[in-house]
């Protein structure tokens, strides 16, 4: 959409001012301000002339306005601007970095008061004052104006950079500090252009309603999964890329194999009992818990009303049944069995529904049974894992005695079908691209599905783990086998689109969706670029009589950090020469792929994680 309102700061000779309306819609309101009185212009022509052409055009022209208090100096009926422009900002004379990175603050602290909500905020920077991987030589962090940590301290992210072109505004000369006579050398100059950002509090854990048997639980999910449940990206209405990978993936194999989709509602809590899979698959994953509460205000809802708070989570009463009296607690009554506390984990694989799968009266052999949905479990803090993704499951039944001719068939398709979805984003004659592999375990039966990409640049490619095959576990099932199929459609999604950060993925930013056509894969364009990173070390002794758990240690960052955490290293491990008590380092590093990180936000994360490891993991920070 075209701005309609916009604002210029910082004008010197307003000469910038005079030349982009010649190219403006006449619609177009400007407001043209300069930190100057009139009077100081007076003995400028080129000033006075610019000033005249402004004035025949009706634009509106402030003096003295201080753009780091804008809010100030325009009425509040006059704001909501859809763009405002700050070109070759400079506190002056012979100020440092450190002064102008203190004007940049302020001035976007000050636009956020005026900025309409899908505004953009330009600001043109010398060359490599800006301290981006854009800029060309990148100054060092330290050396630089660092506008995107700046910018963050009013809530902007770096959307869009472009190089600054004179032509594009024919009459414009830049004129240095105060119109004085010396203006900044401009060439090689950038653009870098700013949207506001979502607020972390949209992040903070939901409550969520169950039903479970005849009862109705309530439950907030995990700190370390804030935003990631029930977010149903797999709905028909849903235009994620996450569904339409997952379509095309399973209309490349109903190609060949005729397909059975299972459509029905399965249970997004662990089943108590077991599964054929779980001892050998699912135990080994380490699960979210949580309690559910029992709500004892149903009344409140019994004409389907939820509150603002909480959002009621679908699940199969048939299917989901309570968890035996170990893991209950709170009980008001041991003969009654009634309890208001219930402990149950999210599934961390889809694998906890194939007995249900496979046993059911439904079940077709020779068909691909399709199931989709999405999992959970913990992990370490690395680029390629997730606590959080979406699984889709093939269950393939078949004869004893076709199983040599079964599995080849699947095998081959299968890997045409991965190549084809990872190679849609190519251009033509590009060098980019992908190899699937399929890496055969050391049981020989089972195998592992590799992906050797170059989706996300020629300099960085990955090798990554997508999905396994399992065939080792055949199920014997009325004369039958089985064969399982599992698939990650986030990292098969991160492939296909040239996506680098799993954490867009889970963002409420409707930019996201905005970004893809429905139904195509096509490569993503970040509309957060070069968001800067914090780096904080923590020290402390551990617990002699208990062993680190250094999973928990990743959760515990996970929680705090609302997933800013991109990166934990063990720096340092030191063992006490006479108590031989063990103390240990740990480097933190902070940044966001769709916020506005500041770097006081992340030092009060760090705060609040010594805290939280102290009480939690019981160690005694040094």
């Amino acid at each position: 959409m075209l701005p309609r309102r916009l604002l210029l700061v910082g004008e010197g000779n307003f000469s910038f001012a005079a030349s982009l309306i010649d190219g403006l819609d006449p619609s177009v309101s400007v407001t043209a301000t300069g930190f100057q009185h009139r009077a100081a212009l007076e003995g400028d022509p080129v000033a006075l002339k610019n000033l005249q052409r402004l004035r025949e055009r009706g634009v509106e022209v402030r003096f003295g306005v201080d753009c780091t208090q804008l809010s100030h100096a325009l009425p509040a009926d006059d704001r909501d601007f859809d763009r405002i422009y700050f070109n070759f900002p400079h506190c002056g004379r012979k100020a440092g970095v450190a002064k102008n990175r203190e004007l940049l603050a302020k001035f976007f602290q000050s636009c956020a008061d005026i900025l309409a909500k899908a505004g953009e905020v330009h600001v043109t920077l010398c060359r490599g004052q800006g301290g981006t991987p854009a800029d060309k030589p990148q100054r060092e962090w330290h050396n630089s104006w660092q506008v995107v940590a700046m910018a963050a301290l009013g809530g902007f992210i770096l959307s869009d950079v472009c190089p600054f072109s004179c032509e594009a505004v024919p009459g414009y000369k830049c004129t240095g500090y105060r119109s004085q006579d010396r203006p900044f050398h401009i060439e090689g100059a950038l653009t870098y252009i700013f949207t506001q950002s979502l607020p972390f509090e949209s992040c903070q854990p939901r409550t969520f309603r169950v039903r479970l048997e005849d009862r109705w639980f309530y439950f907030t999910e995990p700190e370390a999964l804030p935003g990631k449940l029930n977010r149903r990206f797999l709905e028909a209405s849903s235009c994620h890329p996450i569904r339409t990978i997952n379509e095309k993936l399973i209309a490349e194999l109903g190609k060949t194999f005729p397909l059975k989709r299972l459509k029905c509602p399965l249970p997004l809590l662990s089943r108590g009992g077991p599964s054929v899979l779980l001892p050998v698959t699912c135990d080994l994953l380490p699960t979210f818990w949580i309690h559910l509460h029992e709500d004892n205000s149903c009344s409140e809802f019994q004409n389907g009303e939820i509150t603002q708070e909480m959002e009621e989570i679908p699940v199969s009463v048939s299917e989901c049944t309570l968890p035996e009296s170990p893991v209950r607690d709170g009980c008001k009554g041991a003969q009654e069995g009634i309890c208001d506390r219930v402990k149950v984990g999210l599934r961390p694989s889809l694998l906890v529904h194939v007995e249900a799968v496979i046993h059911s009266p439904d079940f077709l052999s020779g068909s691909l049974h399709v199931l989709s949905g999405p999992v959970f479990r913990k992990c370490h803090i690395l680029p390629f894992m997730m606590p959080a993704f979406h699984e889709t499951l093939f269950i393939l039944g078949f004869d004893n005695n076709m199983k040599e001719s079964c599995l080849p068939s699947l095998l081959g398709h299968l890997k045409d079908a991965l190549g084809n979805l990872l190679t849609q984003t190519l251009q033509e004659g590009s060098s980019l691209g992908t190899s699937v592999e399929f890496v055969l375990q050391p049981n020989g039966k089972d195998y592992i599905i590799h992906v050797k990409s170059l989706n996300f640049g020629p300099d960085c490619a990955e090798n990554l783990i997508i999905g396994s095959i399992l065939t080792s576990k055949i199920v014997k099932h009325k004369h039958q086998c089985f064969m399982f199929v599992s698939i990650n459609l986030d990292l098969l999604v991160m492939l296909a689109y040239g996506i680098s950060d799993w954490r867009i993925l889970w963002t409420f930013d409707n930019r996201f969706l905005k970004r893809f056509a429905p139904g195509k894969i096509e490569h993503f364009k970040s509309y957060s670029l070069y968001p800067p990173c914090y780096v904080h070390d923590v020290s402390f002794w551990v617990d002699e009589k208990k062993a680190f758990d250094e999973l928990e240690f990743h959760t515990v960052a996970r929680a705090v950090s609302q997933d800013t955490v991109v990166s934990v290293q063990c720096c340092d491990r030191f063992q006490h020469p006479e108590t031989r008590q063990v103390s240990l380092c740990y480097r933190l590093t902070y940044q966001t792929c769709d916020k506005a990180l500041t770097p006081q936000l992340a030092a009060a994360m760090q705060s609040q994680f010594r805290k939280e490891i102290q009480r939690q993991l019981h160690v005694s920070p040094r």
